[in-house]
């Protein structure tokens, strides 16, 4: 089974590796890295670099696509050669996937259209600006195509698809095996139910919610 990965200048942290750790469990599961073309992509906090081992000339079949969310969405909506790579992936997928606002990519790729779907509270609006149809919920299921909200979302989302490919048991242990069981400390992580403050505060740059402008560590001699 080939879990494929789209990676794209910008792409959020945790919206990827949440999931591939999930799903890289499944005893079958191959995952496939896949950048406009390989080599070193950057996360929107410009903190990590990543590598991606494969083009999208380099994988034209996959059984899961997953598609992480973050600023660089944006560009990456707009990337005509992406668009038509993720719209090919997803003819031939079992399942389709995102994380976060990795959701208006497939909404720009014409994949949403009358669709409940999720996203990052922040891209309701977005969203449905593709033709979709917003639900605050962490994760939405309609055919064959599963959206999250935003960034650890991606976790309970993997964990319902591992459901559905390997069985509950499976998804039961994966579940254990990363310890899954969240405690935050606060009562913030909704968006329905954060005070206006807090959700101000991550919009006003009271938080760097977007990084992109942070410098980039050398990685000469890496590749």
């Amino acid at each position: 089974m080939i879990i494929a990965a789209l990676l794209y200048e910008g792409f959020t942290m945790l919206d990827l590796v949440g999931p591939i750790e999930v799903l890289s469990m499944l005893p079958d599961a191959e995952v496939k890295v896949v950048a406009r073309e390989a080599g070193i992509v950057w996360p929107d906090n410009n903190a990590l670099p990543f590598v991606a081992p494969f083009g999208l000339a380099d994988v034209a079949q996959a059984d899961v696509l997953l598609i992480p969310g973050g600023p660089g969405c944006i560009a990456a909506a707009q990337d005509e050669a992406l668009l038509a790579w993720v719209r090919q992936i997803h003819e031939g997928a079992t399942w389709t996937c995102s994380v976060c606002t990795g959701s208006l990519i497939l909404g720009a790729a014409g994949l949403l259209a009358g669709a409940p779907a999720t996203t990052h509270w922040s891209t309701l609006a977005v969203l449905e600006a593709y033709g979709a149809q917003p639900v605050s919920q962490r994760w939405v299921r309609h055919g064959s195509i599963i959206t999250a909200a935003g960034v650890s979302a991606g976790i309970d989302m993997a964990l319902a698809l591992a459901r559905e490919l390997a069985g509950e048991k499976v998804a039961r242990a994966a579940q254990l095996a990363i310890e899954y069981d969240p405690s935050p400390p606060f009562d913030s992580g909704n968006h329905l139910t954060a005070s206006p403050e807090v959700k101000s505060a991550v919009l006003d740059g009271t938080i760097m919610f977007d990084r992109r402008e942070r410098l980039r560590p050398p990685v000469s001699g890496m590749l």
